[in-house]
Order: C-alpha cells, then sequence, then structure tokens
C-alpha cells in the first residue's frame, strides 16, 4: 500500500521535533538540486511523517536561498500528502500579538529572486490558487489548538505578505505594507505554497508572531530585531510542537479536498511534445497524467 504521509516543514527555531520515532534518513539530490537537509522519516502521535527544518539544522540557508522546489520535490516522492509549514513572522495588527499564532489563508507573493514553479522547460502548467491553504487541513490545526488551551491566541485566517529578505522592512514599507490590509509579514512561506499546490499536496501556514516588524511609530521598543524573534521563537515552539503532536492523529487517512487534483486539465502543453528529459524531472509531480 502506498504510504500516505505527513510532511513538517520547520521553520525559524524548528529544527528537530524530539518525539519522532525515527525509521530513516534521506538524504537525496533531486533534480531541482539539493533540498535544505536530510529527511528525517518516523513516527509520531502514530503516523508516519517526514520532517525537513527549512533553513537546515543549524540555520544556515537564507530565505533567498532555500532550495523550495527541491524541499517540495522530495516530500512528494516520500508520499507526503499533507504539509504543516511553520514559519516566525511580524504582525501588522495591534490584535495579533507576539506570542499568537496565524492560521493564514492568503498570500502576498512579494519576492523577485525565487523560482516558484516546477513547470517550464517544455511544459506549461496554470494551477488554482485564489485559496492558497487547505481549508480542510487548516481547520484541523485550528480546532485542535483549542483543545490545547491555546485558542484565544490562534487567529482564524490572515494575509501573508511574502518578502524577499534577510533585512527586516523599513519603517516606510512597513506602513505601505499595513495599509495593504496585510495581517503578518514573512520570509518564506507564499512560495512553498505555490509549488505545494502545483505538487498536489494539502498545505498550511502556523505562522508564529515574534514582533510588530516596525510600523509601530511611537514604540520604538517593539522595533522587530534579531534578539526579538529568537526570545519569542522559544516560548511559541514549544506551543506548535504540542498543536502539531495533536493534530496528527486528526488528519483524515483519505482526502476529500479538491487538494489532491489541483493539476487536472491545468497541464496546457499536449505530453507528446514535452521533452523526456522534463517528464522524467517531473514524474513524481505529473506522474498520474502521463500516459505510459
Amino acid at each position: 500500500m502506498e504510504k500516505r504521509r505527513i510532511g513538517i516543514i520547520g521553520g525559524s527555531g524548528l529544527y528537530n521535533i524530539d518525539e519522532i520515532k525515527i525509521i530513516k534518513h534521506v538524504k537525496e539530490i533531486t533534480p531541482f538540486g539539493e533540498p535544505s537537509d536530510e529527511l528525517t522519516i518516523g513516527e509520531l502521535s502514530g503516523r508516519e511523517i517526514v520532517f525537513l527544518p527549512r533553513h537546515g539544522r543549524g540555520h544556515q540557508i537564507l530565505p533567498t536561498d532555500v532550495n523550495y522546489r527541491a524541499n517540495i520535490w522530495i516530500m512528494k516522492k516520500l508520499g507526503v500528502e499533507w504539509i504543516i509549514s511553520v514559519s516566525a513572522v511580524g504582525s501588522f495588527k495591534d490584535e495579533i500579538q507576539p506570542l499568537d499564532m496565524v492560521l493564514v489563508d492568503q498570500f502576498i507573493d512579494h519576492t523577485n529572486q525565487r523560482r516558484s514553479t516546477f513547470f517550464g522547460e517544455g511544459i506549461a502548467a496554470h494551477i488554482m490558487f485564489a485559496d492558497p491553504v487547505c481549508n480542510e487541513l487548516r481547520r484541523v490545526i485550528f480546532e485542535i489548538g483549542q483543545d490545547v488551551g491555546e485558542g484565544e491566541r490562534i487567529h482564524w485566517g490572515g494575509t501573508y505578505l511574502n518578502i524577499e529578505g534577510p533585512a527586516f522592512s523599513t519603517k516606510a514599507e512597513s506602513l505601505l505594507y499595513k495599509s495593504w490590509g496585510c495581517d503578518v509579514i514573512g520570509m518564506t512561506n507564499a512560495i512553498e505554497a505555490k509549488l505545494s499546490r502545483e505538487a498536489e499536496i494539502c498545505y498550511v501556514t502556523i505562522a508564529m508572531v515574534t514582533d510588530y516588524d516596525c510600523w509601530q511609530e511611537n514604540k520604538p521598543e517593539d522595533i522587530v530585531n534579531a534578539s526579538m524573534v529568537l526570545q519569542n521563537q522559544k516560548k511559541n515552539i514549544e506551543v506548535v510542537k504540542k498543536i502539531i503532536r495533536n493534530a496528527i492523529p486528526k488528519i483524515p487517512e483519505e482526502r476529500t479536498c479538491g487538494c489532491a487534483d489541483t493539476l487536472k486539465n491545468t497541464i496546457v502543453t499536449n505530453l507528446d511534445r514535452v521533452p523526456e528529459k522534463t517528464l522524467e524531472k517531473l514524474r513524481p509531480i505529473i506522474g498520474r497524467y502521463i500516459k505510459n
């Protein structure tokens, strides 16, 4: 029987989960290059999971330099059908406070140096991305968040602005982004969400709020800095681990959402005209649509 695994992508501060019963480690070069680190396949709360630290263990990779395509490609190859992504963010709203968590439902991709698609090299596809996260998976995380006693700190929905980084925003930028109606700001998750959708993987972001960015001009003590982020990350991470550990058994064995069929009728290139090298490169992603 084909493995239906749950992927966990650890962000800043989440480089391992001690409770995982390790089955094996996987280190593989993908057609898109090396993933961020070796992947851990293991058991957590009765389900098989695949864990990957986005920035590498020891946090050695900048947001721009993360090989997002390799990360999602290898997750797909290893049978991952759901991804829970953890990310540190800043807040643009007074009511979204440091140490809160936001279950993001929208993204604005404000990056300019990243490849955000598996397609090209002789094949074109155009996915629907109006609703960029899996609401069924998001609902599971939200309900578990209530059960572990942190419900008042978990916000249902919000817009995540993805900047290039690695520098934090200027005050002018922060005020501009706030005027756009964004809720939180980060440097990684929009690209992951796009690639997960192309790979027909359910995706959800747990955005851990560490700061208020720098829009609160009357509160200079709240202006984001690396020390503040690291301090609040440590507090958030323990709650996130508990939520993940309790949510995993509640994720259904069979998917009923539309994420599993995202690519249906979206590949506009006749596959007979696609170079064989490209087809092989994308086989884990589009294999079910290739007739031979």
